[in-house]
């Protein structure tokens, strides 16, 4: 059974674009390997093995199939992994803190002057 680095699992599967970002990643101690966390951009990892990854704001799960020869085209990265991920929350449950950022209607933009001064006078400035 073949082992590879973690970082160039990474960069073979396409999860990350270089390997520098995948070492950089792995070095913050986001990703587990067999809930294990790992620091180590060295530490091999085979057929079997289970990663638990924070990706592009969400959490990835996945089981490594096969650790590959090259970064190839995408069909062939994502036959590298099966992905075991839970569903991507709906939108409006993502994160409690959107609710609090004013919301406009499309298009609005940026606030006029006046409506900049009303939105003070509001909040109890006496500029």
């Amino acid at each position: 059974m073949r082992k590879e680095r973690l970082d160039r699992f990474l960069f073979f599967s396409r999860a990350l674009k270089s390997r520098t970002l995948a070492q950089k990643l792995i070095e913050t101690g986001a990703i587990r390997v067999n809930s294990e966390r790992s620091t180590r951009s060295d530490h091999k990892v085979g057929a079997g093995d289970v990663l638990t990854m924070s990706l592009h704001g969400r959490i990835v799960v996945w089981r490594i199939i096969d650790c590959g020869t090259r970064r190839g085209p995408a069909p062939e990265a994502q036959a590298l992994y099966e992905d075991l991920s839970p569903p991507a929350l709906p939108k409006a449950e993502q994160s409690p803190y959107d609710a609090a950022i004013a919301q406009r209607d499309d298009g609005a933009g940026r606030p006029t002057k006046k409506q900049r001064r009303e939105t003070d006078k509001l909040r109890g400035g006496d500029d």
